[in-house]
This record gives C-alpha cells, structure tokens and sequence, in this order.
C-alpha cells in the first residue's frame, strides 16, 4: 500500500458554478481536469484523500495538521454560503504523520487550529471528488516558511504513513500559480509570472522534481504564487517512484496561474531520489558562493564562525580594505540558508567605529538576537549565506511618490516607533506596498502624520 495517485489542482473559487455566475466558462478546460481527476480519483478508491492546502493555518517554523473526527466549509465567503463541503477526517493517520515527522526531526502536529472550517483550498478540489466519490478519510496539510527539503521530507513521512497503516491514499497538492500574470489582472503584471508558471507546468510534463526545488525563492517570491510548497511535498511523497506524469491544463485568463497535473506512480525507481540530488547541488552551489565572496560577506562570515569556535566576539583582521576601516555608516547583516532568510539585523546609522566593526557587531546579532528565529547554531554553519548592505545616510522625502522600492529602502517613523525596509524585497513591487508594509512592520497608522526618509545601499555577497 501507499500513495496510489496523485494530482495538482488549482483553487479558483470562481470554479464553483455560485461563485462564478458564469465565469467559470472562461475556465472551462480547467473545469474539465478537475471533472477528469474526481474520475480518476473514484476508480482509484482511496482509503485516504491527503490535501496539501496553503490556506489554512501557515507557520514559519511548524507545518500543520489539522486535529478531528470531521469538518465541513462554506463558500459564504465568496459570495455563496449555500455552497458546503464536508469530510471525514483520518484521525489515526494524523498521529501517525505527526509521528513520523518527529522521528525525522520535522516541526509538525496537530497544536495551534486557528479555525477548524475547510479552506476554499481544501474545498474546492473536494467539491468535485464528492460528487463522484465520498468514501474516503480526510489529512488536511498545511505548508510553512521552512525550507523546500523540509517540505519534501514530510512529504516522503507521508508515504511512510501510508505504508506503515496499510492505506491506499491519494495526495492533492492544492495551489494556484503566478498571480502576476497580467497588467489589468487583480495583482499586476511581473515578468517572473510567466517564467515561473513556465518552469513549473514543465515539471508537470516532465516529471523531473528535482525541478521544482530548483525554482529560486526570490523567483517565486516575485511571482506571488501559492502553490510551490504543496509541490514540493507531493514529490516528496512520490520519492524513489516512477511516475506517469500528465499535464493535463494550463489556464490564466483572469491574471492568476491555473494548472492541473497528475501523476500515476509506478515501481521503485532509485534514479528519482531528489533530495539527495538536491543537497549534492546545494553543496556546489553554496561552495560556489564562498569562493566568490567579496571582503565586506567574508568578514561577516569570519565573525559568526569565529564566534562559533571560541563563544568570544573576534578581533579585527589585520588585513581589511581601507574603505572598510576608514568609512562609518550603518549595516545590515542578512543571513540566508537554503534560499531562506534565517536572519537579518542592522543598524540605520554607525554605532561603532568604521564599517568593519559594524559588519562584525551586526553579524552576530542577525545570527543570535534576530527575535524572529532561534538562534543559529553551529551546524547550520555550512549552510549559510551571507549579504551585507552598507546605507548611504538617510533623507527625509515629502510623499510617497518619492520612494522606489529597488533602488530606496525606507524609514517610517512617528513618536517612538520606527519602520525600516531594505531596498530590492522579493515580492515588493510597488512604493505604495512598499510604505504600507513599512507601516505595517512599525505598527504605525497610516493617517498618522509620519515622517518617511529612503536610503540606498551598495549589497555585498
């Protein structure tokens, strides 16, 4: 036993008929994949029906499963509360995931149910298996903000499950594509969208998932998609297996990516273990980059590493660029590992003596004090990244329309609090996001009578 099938679904709330009010015509080929894989799902006879959704409870550090005997949703949300779907969930696969996944080292359980309701990522694909098939237990599965080998990984203690209770399961990875598809579309045009959507539906044709880790975060980032993750761990699920894939529709009529997929699996097949593929070409990758760091990255990593070994904050080297020693200016310091950020701290305006002093002191703080993450320990060492930013002084702008967002960071400030984003932020494409995410960040209102100052940097890697 194991995973018997599995497939990827879009989740366009339009598709459903009281949603849509006739626009689910304009996705009709879309409307067809999910009648063809509702089809295929009722021949398959599932005992387990495993929904890998992005909308329900997301965690940066935790993936989610939801806890129960049963729930049930609506559409009233999108206009149609008469609309509901419902399942039964598979509370003994749960704790047996939940188990797995702690064997393995992954952050996963059934704690922290914001809302027991289906999401519409959930539903939808359920909308069209219900009509055909209902004898089956629900696993509803969020991702998280950890990195794609982790997403990968609990996917393949999914199929573990699977085989340790002996169920027949099929697996739904839930997920739109690129929202940025289109210039008059709800979310913009960015040139990523397509490239994103391009590289992802040739996975589906292909097969090749390897392909799917090997999508940049900055990349999918810009392209404001929400299904990469769901992806991710249905490959995982499907490792070390031939599988028959087929892509079965690809439509973006309205802006947004809509992409069906399925993939049969077949025999063992050792060729197709891509997590250590992934890690041998992470390896070269990161070794790459650290025979290529400039002074201002290999200082910073001197000092975490140096720390690492001694618990002391290093000296200074005795050789450092005169620019280095001679210049005072505030730093940021971001640390990166596996395409993730795992920590960034800095200072708007020199605290210490020249610039090397301040990559040193803000190094270390973006590794041990960032609140937004555990401190980074000694053997993630390996897998870091580093960027430095060294700020030009900051300057006071009257209007928003002063800022842009590649070439200025920003500083919002009103009272005691203050906001602050570096230039060039993967998903940021215009001032207005810009300044309201700053806002945002500092907890200030937004008819506040604030001050706004932007700043540029010179990135070092």
């Amino acid at each position: 036993m194991g995973i018997i099938g599995a497939f990827i679904l879009p989740h366009p709330p339009l598709i459903i008929p009281d949603v849509g009010n006739g626009q689910e015509r304009l996705i009709q080929s879309t409307i067809d994949s999910f009648v063809h894989a509702a089809e295929r799902i009722r021949s398959l006879a599932p005992d387990t029906i495993v929904v890998i959704t992005p909308h329900n409870v997301l965690y940066s550090d935790y993936f989610h499963i939801s806890p129960g005997q049963q729930a049930q949703g609506d559409f009233r949300r999108f206009g149609a509360g008469g609309v509901k779907v419902s399942a039964d969930y598979d509370p003994v696969f749960v704790a047996a995931l939940a188990d797995n996944a702690a064997k393995e080292g992954l952050s996963a359980g059934s704690l922290g149910e914001k809302d027991s309701c289906l999401d519409h990522g959930a539903m939808i694909p359920l909308f069209f298996v219900n009509r055909l098939y209902a004898d089956y237990k629900l696993v509803r599965v969020c991702p998280s903000c950890l990195p794609y080998a982790d997403h990968y990984r609990l996917g393949m203690c999914i199929d573990r499950t699977c085989r340790d209770l002996g169920r027949r399961a099929v697996i739904i990875a839930s997920g739109d594509l690129s929202h940025k598809l289109k210039h008059d579309g709800p979310y913009g045009f960015a040139p990523e969208g397509p490239e994103f959507d391009r590289r992802v539906t040739s996975v589906m044709e292909s097969g090749d998932f390897l392909e799917f880790m090997s999508i940049e975060p900055s990349l999918a980032g810009k392209a404001a998609e929400c299904g990469l993750r769901p992806f991710i761990i249905m490959a995982g699920a499907l490792d070390a297996r031939a599988v028959e894939p087929r892509l079965l529709s690809y439509e973006g009529p309205f802006g947004v990516g809509y992409a069906a997929a399925s993939f049969m699996p077949g025999d063992d097949d050792s060729s197709r273990r891509y997590l250590e593929r992934y890690f041998i070409n992470e390896k070269i990758k990161l070794q790459n980059i650290k025979d290529n760091e400039d002074e201002y990255a290999r200082l910073a990593r001197y000092a975490l590493e140096t720390w690492m070994l001694t618990r002391k904050r290093p000296a200074l080297p005795q050789i450092l660029p005169k620019e280095m020693l001679e210049t005072r200016a505030g730093v940021f310091v971001s640390l990166k590992k596996h395409g993730e950020l795992r920590g960034c701290i800095g200072t708007v305006l020199p605290s210490t003596g020249n610039v090397a002093e301040e990559i040193m002191h803000n190094t270390l703080d973006a590794a041990l004090s960032d609140s937004r993450f555990e401190p980074v320990s000694k053997t993630e060492m390996g897998d870091l990244i580093y960027s430095v930013y060294v700020l030009s002084p900051p300057e006071a702008v009257d209007s928003v329309h002063d800022l842009d967002p590649q070439r200025y960071g920003v500083i919002v400030t009103h009272d005691s609090k203050r906001g602050l984003l570096l230039p060039g932020i993967d998903g940021i494409f215009s001032r207005e996001q810009q300044l309201s995410i700053a806002l945002e960040k500092a907890g200030i209102d937004p008819d506040a009578n604030y001050r706004i100052e932007r700043f540029e940097t010179s990135r070092h890697i």
